[in-house]
Parts: C-alpha cells; sequence; structure tokens
C-alpha cells in the first residue's frame, strides 16, 4: 500500500537512521516529497509490466546517500542546495532510478536455500555469537592478539561465504572458502604451539612489511633485512627464495617440521601439510581453479559448489568452534561459561544433525562424481 510519509513521520524515521547532521532534514524532506510523488506516478505508468508499490523507507535512504555523497564530493554545504533545482532535481532522479532498479529489479541468482533455513540460520547464529564475542576482546595488536585475531577474521570469512550461499552463488563461495582454508590452517598451528610460533609470524609480519617498502627508517629497515638475510643464510636459502621465506618461513618454529623431507616454503607441502589438513588438497586446488578463473568458474554447476561449500564450511566451523571455546573460555566468568555451555549445548547438536544430513545428501547425488 503506498502511503506518503508526513513531515512528522519523516523526521521520526530520519531521527531513527541517525543520520549525518551536515544534511539538513529540511532539504532531504522535500526531495523526499518530490521523488515520492515521482515514483508513484512511474509506478502506475505500467512501464514495468505491474503497479509498484512505493516503499518510503529505501526511497529515504537512497535520497540520504545520494546528498551525502554529493555534499561530500563537492564540498559543499546542505543550505546551498535549497534553491540549485538543477542539483535536486538530479539527486530525486538518481534516487528513484536507483530505488526501482536496485529494489525491484535487481537480479537475483537462482537461490536454493535462504536465510531462513534451518541449514543457513543455525550456524549463522553461531557465527553471530562467536563474532560478538571476540569483539569484546583486544585486537590488531599482533604482539597481544594475534590468535583473536586470526579468528575473528575466519569468522568473519565465514559469515561472507554464508551471505554467497543464500544468494546462490555456489562457485563464489567456493572460492572464497579456499581462503578460509588457508586461515584455518594458520590458526591452527598458531593454536597449537603457542607462543614460539606465534612470535616466529609476528616477526615475518614485519619482514613483509619492510620488504614491500612499509619501513620509512633507513636504518631499522637495514636492520631488518640484515636479520632476514641472516636465517636465510642459516637455512642455506638463495636470494631468489626470500619472498617465499618471508611468507612461509615461521612454519620453522614448528618443532620437527622437515621430518619426512618433505616440507616445502608453500601452502600445501608447508602450512597445510604440517597442520595436518592435507585431506583438503584436493579441495583447495579444485578452489585455486576457480578462483584463477578456469573454465571450472564460467561453466560449473553452482549447485554442485553449493552444497560441497556447506559441507566444507560446516567441518571447518566445527574446528575454528573448538579453538574460539578453548580462548573464550579461559578469560570470561563462570557465570558467562555455563551461558555459553547452555548455548552450544542447544546449537551444537543441531548443526552436528545438519552436516550429518547434508553430507548424507550430497554422497547420494554426487557419489563417485567428478566436477569437471
Amino acid at each position: 500500500m503506498n502511503n506518503i510519509l508526513t513531515r512528522e513521520q519523516f523526521l521520526k524515521l530520519y531521527d531513527q537512521l541517525q543520520v549525518s547532521p551536515l544534511i539538513d532534514p529540511e532539504v532531504v524532506f522535500e526531495a523526499y516529497e518530490v521523488a515520492y510523488e515521482g515514483a508513484i506516478e512511474l509506478s502506475h505508468s505500467n512501464l514495468f509490466g505491474k503497479d509498484i508499490p512505493v516503499s518510503s523507507l529505501p526511497l529515504v535512504l537512497y535520497l540520504i546517500n545520494e546528498f551525502g555523497f554529493y555534499l561530500d564530493s563537492h564540498r559543499v554545504d546542505c543550505q546551498s542546495l535549497k534553491n540549485n533545482d538543477e542539483v535536486l532535481s538530479k539527486i530525486v532522479s538518481l534516487a528513484v532510478d536507483k530505488y526501482f532498479t536496485n529494489e525491484h529489479l535487481n537480479y537475483k541468482n537462482t537461490k536454493l536455500t535462504s536465510k531462513f533455513s534451518p541449514v543457513v540460520s543455525n550456524l549463522d547464529l553461531y557465527l553471530n555469537f562467536m563474532l560478538g564475542m571476540l569483539s569484546r576482546f583486544q585486537k590488531n595488536n599482533p604482539n597481544e592478539t594475534l590468535l583473536v585475531d586470526v579468528l575473528n577474521k575466519g569468522c568473519s570469512i565465514m559469515k561472507s561465504i554464508l551471505d554467497l550461499i543464500i544468494d546462490g552463488f555456489g562457485t563464489e563461495a567456493f572460492s572464497l572458502w579456499r581462503t578460509l582454508h588457508e586461515n584455518e590452517c594458520i590458526l591452527k598451528l598458531l593454536s597449537e604451539y603457542g607462543s614460539p610460533i606465534q612470535n616466529k609470524y609476528v616477526k615475518h609480519l614485519k619482514y613483509g612489511v619492510a620488504f614491500r617498502g612499509g619501513i620509512k627508517d633507513k636504518e631499522q629497515d637495514d636492520k631488518i633485512f640484515a636479520e632476514l638475510k641472516e636465517e636465510m643464510r642459516a637455512l642455506d636459502l638463495k636470494s631468489k627464495d626470500m619472498k617465499k621465506y618471508i611468507e612461509y618461513g615461521w612454519l620453522t618454529a614448528v618443532p620437527n617440521y622437515n621430518e619426512d623431507k618433505q616440507f616445502k616454503f608453500n601452502f600445501r607441502d608447508g602450512v597445510e601439510r604440517l597442520a595436518g589438513l592435507s585431506s583438503y588438497s584436493k579441495l583447495y586446488e579444485m578452489a585455486s581453479e576457480i578462483s584463477h578463473s578456469s573454465p571450472i568458474l564460467i561453466y560449473s554447476r553452482d549447485e554442485y559448489y553449493l552444497r560441497l561449500t556447506v559441507l566444507t564450511l560446516y567441518e571447518c566451523f566445527f574446528r575454528y568452534e573448538k579453538i574460539f571455546s578453548d580462548v573464550y573460555l579461559n578469560v570470561v566468568s563462570s557465570e558467562e561459561q555455563e551461558r555459553y555451555r547452555q548455548m552450544k549445548k542447544t546449537y551444537y547438536s543441531i548443526l552436528f544433525y545438519i552436516y550429518d544430513q547434508e553430507k548424507t545428501r550430497f554422497q547420494k547425488t554426487y557419489a563417485k562424481r567428478v566436477e569437471k
């Protein structure tokens, strides 16, 4: 049903949206009235083959953001636009165009699930809880918060994968799983071997900054490179090996890292192998092909990769949750520990049941099938 907002209703909504004080609500309200009437007229014109109802909230949001963008990009104040009919007309036109195109004509991929599906909603709930708890920790200080930072990033990636799954982008979700897998392997090693490897990892972060010209103090920069080259000499590495040593040299802090004589300074024969997650090697290779825009990306079936991503995402989540639990329960009160255990008792078993059901369905549907 179409109902234009009164001035009082508009100002109440405007206040709830907590808009920048630089954007005058009176100017926006006048633009809204013009935009709304134009949207109604356009809807009734049957241009879209049907009469589309006009919703005020998204229309107001488009207007506010158009005003904000214009003021910022032109370095002017909102009052200067009051009598500038040309600019106001352009802002109104852009907002109405975006309202109809993005809200009602928006391209939607074929969806195989929704955010309301228990397959998605249960995992989303748990991830929201984990991210909420992690937000209480100090961050972005690698010397002190490395494990929390890597854990937080992994949970954020899982949320992003869920968004792609919801929108039906199976291959894109599987491609992003590749990054999650890399993050998980690093997290597992940092968690398992503690301070020695964490300190080494932070040192190599510093090497990376220096390698990319991020150290402005020449004396400090020279000192860092001298230390880096000394470590490389001790390992009989050449100058051409510098980049891969910077990226993977922290793995030498893993006890007996080259015990089987198969270690290499790379992901699959280094990080993944030492993390004990080489069983995902073939899946990682498939995801890499998609990331590199091979024919698999263009011609693969989204449904197959969507279902595969759900399984790998769940498996990854179970391992992340264990590390999160160890970190979280060590720093919170006994009351919070009990609340967490109750939440876990309710949802963890549900997640395992969903995973088992999805795995059985996948195996029945794609048994012995190799996706090309």
